[in-house]
């Protein structure tokens, strides 16, 4: 339990960062997850929701919502697939 006013106030904070660091995870997460599905099913399709992931792991990477340095790795590996899908097909 907080003691002070400043500790009550962080407290808020944390709850409220919580939140959305937890939503914009969520929303990163299935947008990643369409596009690998994408990748192997429909590799016409995937181009658009690959790039749509992209966009999304950017915009968590710049907020501070996850590392900068793991964006890019699933972004390389994104684009790795796709290269690969896109010659295969």
């Amino acid at each position: 339990m907080a003691n002070h006013a400043s500790a009550v106030k962080r407290n808020r904070q944390r709850i409220t960062r919580t939140a959305r660091n937890r939503a914009a995870k969520s929303t990163l997460r299935t947008e990643v997850k369409k596009a690998r599905t994408a990748l192997t099913a429909a590799p016409k399709d995937a181009v658009a929701l690959v790039k749509t992931a992209v966009s999304s792991l950017d915009r968590a990477a710049s907020k501070g919502t996850i590392p900068a340095k793991r964006a890019s790795r699933v972004k390389g590996r994104l684009a790795a697939a796709l290269h690969k899908a896109s010659k295969a097909a």
